[in-house]
């Protein structure tokens, strides 16, 4: 088996996540997270669409972490969204931090809004 080093440029991975708190890019951060091609910062939730209508020009997908379990996020976030032409997948915070690491290692525009486990 070979194994390659991941290289993901200028873009932040999430480094680990446990109860209330996520490691991104080595930092730790006790809240809700937003994490943009423009750097990490606190998500104010569902409401917050103006931040992620701004890097409409920087990603294609936005995952969508909803903490512990999967819950749909409300339709008016999920359709701005939509609307600006940025893809929303919804899925536990667990397996949006897994997914958005796996994608940005591939280079995509990717990224990922995260409410605590």
């Amino acid at each position: 088996m070979r194994l390659n080093e991941i290289r993901y440029n200028d873009a932040v991975p999430i480094d680990s996540y446990g109860p209330g708190f996520f490691r991104v890019g080595g930092k730790r951060h006790d809240s809700a997270v937003l994490v943009l091609p423009s750097g990490v910062s606190v998500w104010g939730g569902f409401s917050d669409t103006a931040t992620l209508l701004s890097a409409v020009a920087d990603i294609d997908v936005l995952f969508v972490g909803t903490g512990a379990e999967i819950a749909h996020p409300p339709k008016d976030f999920r359709e701005a969204l939509e609307e600006a032409g940025i893809g929303v997948e919804t899925m536990a915070s667990p397996a949006a931090c897994r997914t958005y690491n796996v994608l940005l290692s591939e280079g995509r525009r990717v990224a990922v809004a995260l409410l605590p486990v």
